[in-house]
């Protein structure tokens, strides 16, 4: 594997350092909170720069939400009330909905749009780090844990704490997380100190809660405690009058991130994306486009740029998957990594299935990707910051 140094970084100019940061932050849950930690103003020693800025150093711009459906316009309505308060959300929907853009706009909309906004996906944290992840412990509490580190939850204290897929929250570290929503208190790992922290809590989910409750894989207290403002985000199927819109959205931030002189969509191109069932919702809709600026010609896109794309439904477009856990299944998850070259989010899209569930294969059949990634990635902070 190629190795790059601090110098050869240095040489890379700072528009496209931070684009690729970006780009990679797109298949990392945690590391866009990481980045934003690396340039809080707040940390030791930084300066406090006038006005609130984007990971380029440009004037920061609070993200928009596209939309033309009357679903997601009253999305939009009851974001811009949820704003106004400090109660808990929960967001639900599908994977690849936007449910994460949702919760930064609430958060950005809010009065505590200058704390910080802390992402953690529940299901791409191993059980046995949660605790440690979300709470943080203290010096010696484990083997390894040679200072103290503080948790997400700590981290986003002032700000908002967003918690992906939380219906992947580990049972017994769900009454963790219950009493700190009751008290406003959460205790470390391995401490004794209860510490006192002010956090809005803003939740997502893909899976049916009512359901988990009813197996006894998800807290009701905890539910109802999460559940007390609701935004449904639709799937992108049920609003088509969306796709248009944010098609040629993706297209306008793909042509300027490549440099690439597209302008918009030829007409049999639109027709096709309007027909398609996106399975993976938004996020795939971007993706589709952004690679089709990349290998598209000419001012507007054809339907040959439009890969990945067909009319069949999607139950028989998708890859057959056997029985989970099963020789065949490994045999495909290997076959489809390899053909990917282990992009998580190109393999979970030509599987049919989240990165989430993607994260769970990998674990189930102990797979480790040979650029070193074993499992999802945990954001770690600076331990010289916290004691």
């Amino acid at each position: 594997m190629m190795q790059v140094s601090f110098d050869d970084l240095a040489r890379v100019p700072a528009q496209r350092l931070a684009r690729l940061l970006l780009e990679r932050a797109a298949e990392d849950p945690t590391l866009l909170s990481r980045l934003y930690e690396t340039v809080d103003p707040r940390q030791p020693g930084a300066s406090q720069p006038r006005g609130r800025r984007d990971l380029a150093g440009k004037p920061w711009r609070r993200p928009a939400i596209v939309a033309e459906s009357p679903a997601m316009r009253q999305v939009a309505t009851l974001l811009r009330r949820f704003e106004q308060t400090d109660e808990p959300v929960l967001i639900t929907g599908e994977s690849g909905t936007g449910k994460e853009l949702l919760a930064r706009a609430i958060h950005d909309g809010s009065q505590r749009a200058d704390g910080r906004f802390v992402a953690v996906n529940c299901a791409a944290i191993p059980s046995g780090l949660v605790a440690s992840e979300l709470f943080g412990y203290e010096k010696g509490a484990f083997t390894g844990a040679v200072s103290r580190s503080i948790g997400q939850i700590e981290f986003a204290n002032g700000g908002t704490l967003f918690l992906d897929e939380i219906g992947d929250m580990p049972l017994d570290l769900q009454g963790h997380l219950l009493r700190f929503l009751q008290e406003g208190q959460i205790r470390r790992v391995g401490g004794r100190e209860t510490i006192g922290l002010d956090v809005r809590i803003v939740s997502a989910t893909n899976v049916r809660l009512g359901q988990a409750i009813a197996e006894g894989r998800f807290r009701e207290d905890l539910f109802y405690r999460l559940n007390v403002l609701t935004l449904p985000v639709p799937p992108l199927r049920e609003r088509t009058q969306d796709i248009a819109p944010l098609a040629q959205h993706f297209l306008d931030v793909a042509a300027r991130d490549f440099n690439r002189p597209v302008a918009g969509f030829a007409a049999e191109a639109m027709a096709a994306l309007r027909r398609y069932r996106w399975p993976g919702n938004v996020r795939e809709l971007m993706s589709v486009v952004r690679r089709a600026v990349v290998i598209g010609d000419g001012p507007l896109i054809e339907t040959t740029a439009l890969t990945g794309l067909d009319d069949e439904p999607v139950a028989t477009a998708a890859p057959t998957v056997a029985k989970p856990g099963s020789v065949e299944e490994r045999a495909t998850l290997l076959a489809t990594l390899d053909r990917t070259g282990e992009n998580i989010t190109s393999a979970a899209d030509a599987l049919r299935v989240s990165r989430v569930t993607l994260y769970r294969m990998l674990r189930r059949h102990g797979i480790e990707l040979k650029r070193g990634l074993a499992g999802a990635p945990i954001a770690r902070r600076p331990q010289h910051a916290h004691g």
